[in-house]
């Protein structure tokens, strides 16, 4: 099924234009046929006119824009219409919302049903492994890291990140605000020095404490921290990890010493998790509820500029509502049919991105999303919290090379000629996921293939081989093989610190050939 991509719409746009005007009328000897140009604007961002009877001043800025009327007879249809769009909009900034406030109510730093890293508020927790395929917090995740997780809450007072000296292995922190979209880069990318670093809110005025490297300012005061820190999968590379990621934490300002700080994160202590059965992701948006969560949200998140339009008009509606339960419960039935109709076509590889080529759909604005409403919606609801794309490259599949549905019925090989490995300066991987997208888990213990394995085979020609099916492909592929679920699953690459040609789109992707029906 093909999915279109919808447009976003906001409704009451401001505009500024200077235009010439062309004098209708003259006094006495006045030159009517020469145009007369109105002055520039002056430095109070006005326009400077003439005495001229019956000019309307243009609006010059969002703010002299006039906004909808207070108190207006608004439709139920009306209502539905924006409410629609309210959905669509502020879906992964409710998600947000949402993830901090149960981070929120972690007691410490630990690991959420035993699996998942979770601290309190301006503070993270790490693995010191792979993370395990039994986790529900998030859908897409990786094998080829150690990951981290904290959520800030930045009206309280900033918080502090510690970055330890990682030498050679590559490590990024993936650093966003409550639209998604980073406002920080600290990464063996970026030439991050090993120190001690600060996150500060939109209204923080303070100055920079000694012993601070740097600080960065999130527009937001809800934030989120994800430390990755790539592993190879090897009982070495695992001893080599843990005095690192020991050193990954963080820290409200009041308890910033000036030291760097050290725990031992393998010993970190299990949080109960009351819901931790559960074969999809944790629904961090519920249709029923949204509407009550959003103004409150909107009152979190500032408007980009552009956007204050769209905002008026959501405020509009939502007053409305809170004084009319029909209204409020026309809007609810929005909200569900919205999640029904349009986020669940969002949810598998198909619907996001671009297509990369032999099948392959890659995203282009990830982490750095602006006012493209529907790709942060969609990256929030198959693959939320994805690394820019200089960062990180995504690609994924949900077909075979010939158009049908990936699944367990038929075998597949992926091969990338020799030379032809995604380009890359960190690491490169090839995850298989379930229907949910989580890891299907299988004897092997195996979900990935990739720069973190030190026994995949080559071919004679120097081709790297991986076969995706259910059953094993024989001993002598064994090391190549990606065990498959019986049901329909996809495939998705990642490439960190992607090299240009992948930057530039002039790597693809390999097909996914069907090698047994």
């Amino acid at each position: 099924m093909t999915i279109q991509r919808r447009q976003f719409i906001a409704l009451g746009a401001a505009a500024a234009a200077a235009v010439p005007l062309v004098a209708s009328c003259a006094k006495g000897g006045d030159d009517v046929s020469a145009p007369q140009t109105l002055p520039m604007s002056d430095q109070t961002g006005k326009v400077a006119l003439p005495d001229q009877k019956g000019q309307v001043i243009a609006p010059t800025s969002a703010a002299d824009v006039p906004g909808p009327v207070p108190g207006a007879p608004l439709s139920k249809e009306y209502v539905q219409a924006v409410g629609r769009t309210a959905y669509l909009w502020g879906w992964p900034l409710v998600n947000m919302h949402n993830r901090q406030a149960k981070f929120a109510q972690a007691p410490y730093p630990g690991l959420l049903g035993g699996v998942l890293p979770m601290a309190p508020a301006n503070q993270l927790a790490m693995l010191s492994d792979y993370i395990a395929p039994e986790q529900r917090f998030v859908t897409c995740p990786n094998q080829d890291v150690a990951y981290g997780a904290g959520f800030t809450d930045l009206s309280k007072e900033p918080a502090v990140f510690q970055v330890p000296d990682f030498g050679d292995r590559f490590w990024v922190y993936q650093i966003v605000d409550q639209r998604t979209d980073s406002f920080a880069q600290a990464g063996k990318q970026y030439d991050t020095t090993p120190g001690l670093y600060l996150l500060v809110g939109p209204d923080w005025n303070g100055e920079k404490p000694a012993g601070i490297d740097a600080v960065y300012r999130s527009s937001t005061n809800k934030a989120a921290v994800f430390p990755r820190v790539f592993m190879d999968d090897t009982d070495a590379d695992r001893a080599a990890i843990k005095p690192l990621v020991n050193q990954v934490m963080m820290y409200p300002l009041s308890e910033f010493t000036g030291e760097m700080r050290t725990t031992d994160w393998s010993k970190a202590k299990t949080i109960p998790n009351p819901n931790a059965s559960g074969k999809t992701e944790t629904a961090w948006v519920v249709p029923d509820k949204y509407f009550e969560q959003l103004p409150a949200v909107m009152d979190e998140v500032k408007p980009l500029p552009g956007e204050e339009a769209l905002y008026a008009s959501i405020r509009q509606v939502l007053d409305a509502a809170k004084e009319d339960p029909q209204l409020a419960e026309a809007l609810t039935e929005v909200a569900v049919g919205t999640e029904k109709e349009i986020l669940a076509t969002m949810f598998e590889f198909r619907g996001n991105g671009i297509d990369a080529g032999n099948g392959w759909r890659t995203q282009m604005n990830a982490a750095q999303f602006g006012t493209d409403y529907f790709q942060r919606t969609a990256t929030a609801k198959g693959n939320m919290f994805s690394n820019m794309a200089s960062e990180t490259k995504y690609f994924g599949t949900d077909f075979d090379s010939d158009g049908g549905r990936i699944n367990g019925s038929k075998a597949y090989s992926v091969t990338f000629p020799k030379g032809q490995l995604p380009p890359v300066n960190g690491f490169w991987s090839l995850t298989l996921y379930n229907k949910q997208h989580f890891f299907h888990p299988n004897k092997l213990n195996r979900y990935s293939l990739g720069t973190k394995n030190k026994d995949l085979v080559l071919g004679d020609d120097g081709s790297l081989t991986i076969y995706v099916q259910p059953d094993s492909p024989g001993a002598d592929k064994e090391s190549n093989w990606l065990p498959a679920p019986a049901e329909e699953y996809s495939l998705f690459i990642r490439a960190y610190w992607p090299q240009e040609p992948i930057i530039e789109g002039k790597w693809m992707p390999p097909s996914v050939s069907t090698v047994r029906s």
